[in-house]
């Protein structure tokens, strides 16, 4: 039984929400999401996110993980392989349709930048390799927040996908 665009953006955002709130690592559970919802299983891609998480390496400077996971997904999807590496088309549509999600993400939270994103919902940044800023997090509700965030942009870009995916059985 094929599952509808509304139950794959569901289910994106609950299981990658579901990652967040269990597991951690925004970039791979937001990946881990959207892969759920399409059926797909690639621990190569899953794996190689896993320091895209707050940031980068857990400093808050870079973009959102969440917003990194949903970028390889539509790499995914819409990337050049190695033997494609001279096509120009692969490499402005999969780069197209991730502007799109980034586009997206600033409009609804007004930066992609994890520090910027913290300091907005919090007041201030979460150096979570420090035991009590850790602690402090977690009691500042960052999980929940997050977790939220990371189930938004699985949303987003699954139906950036799908969107996508119409457009090119037509």
């Amino acid at each position: 039984m094929k599952k509808d665009k509304n139950e794959m953006m569901e289910m994106a955002f609950n299981k990658a929400k579901q990652y967040e709130m269990r597991s951690g690592g925004c970039s791979q559970c937001a990946l881990a999401g959207i892969f759920d919802a399409f059926g797909v299983q690639n621990d190569d891609i899953f794996k190689a996110a896993t320091g895209l998480a707050d940031g980068v390496g857990l400093t808050g400077d870079g973009h959102c993980g969440a917003l990194s996971g949903g970028v390889l997904a539509i790499g995914y999807f819409f990337g050049r392989n190695k033997e494609e590496f001279g096509d120009m088309v692969k490499l402005v549509k999969g780069n197209l349709l991730s502007k799109k999600l980034h586009d997206r993400f600033v409009k609804k939270y007004g930066t992609c930048r994890c520090f910027d994103l913290q300091t907005s919902f919090f007041g201030r940044f979460y150096n979570l390799y420090d035991p009590e800023e850790m602690k402090a997090a977690v009691k500042d509700g960052l999980l929940d927040t997050c977790s939220t965030l990371v189930g938004e942009v699985a949303k987003m870009t699954t139906e950036i996908i799908l969107e996508a995916q119409e457009k090119d059985a037509k």
